[in-house]
């Protein structure tokens, strides 16, 4: 009697711990919990801050490539950073007819691995200050560090810092910056 109730006491305080772990893990962004056993897409639809980005993966659909296998790491803009395009870029990207030059922004903001920011910073002090990844719709990002901050430079020379790190997620890691990344 006494060991099954050990065990049990045992089974419960590993379950506990296990729950808080899992907890421990899940990073909130936009007022949502971003939880590492969802995909890239079940997390950002639940994001009050990627309104913008998701109705824009929707309409080049990516949807299902995100949701897909991956690893992927997004580097993922919030509405704030829409916000800072010249008035009405967003709303021209989302339109039928303009679907692959919309894929083209948003696959620029993704670079193919697993990369967490600890990946990244030891990237830039290997490359003396600085390392340059190819994204997956084919261009280059450069990333540095400012201080503490970790900055994506685009082609076009547009800064964006990343302002929430590793929300990892089932098939990749997302970093929330605050700025779009443009390319050539």
């Amino acid at each position: 009697m006494k060991t099954s109730k050990f065990l049990a006491t045992a089974l419960v305080a590993f379950t506990m711990l296990m729950g808080g772990a899992a907890i421990a893990q899940t990073k909130m962004v936009g007022g949502a919990a971003m939880y590492p056993n969802k995909n890239i897409i079940e997390n950002a639809v639940n994001s009050k801050d990627h309104t913008t980005l998701v109705a824009a993966v929707k309409a080049a659909g990516l949807v299902e490539t995100l949701s897909g296998k991956g690893p992927f790491t997004v580097f993922a803009p919030t509405n704030a950073a829409f916000d800072k395009l010249p008035k009405g870029t967003v709303e021209t990207l989302v339109k039928p007819e303009n679907k692959q030059t919309l894929t083209t922004v948003l696959t620029y903001h993704v670079v193919s691995g697993k990369w967490n920011a600890a990946d990244i910073a030891a990237a830039i002090k290997k490359g003396k200050g600085s390392y340059e990844a190819t994204t997956v719709q084919g261009g280059k990002l450069k990333f540095k560090m400012e201080g503490k901050d970790l900055i994506v430079t685009d082609e076009k020379g547009g800064k964006a810092k990343v302002t929430i790190a590793d929300v990892n997620q089932s098939n990749g890691v997302i970093h929330v910056v605050d700025t779009v990344l443009m390319p050539k």
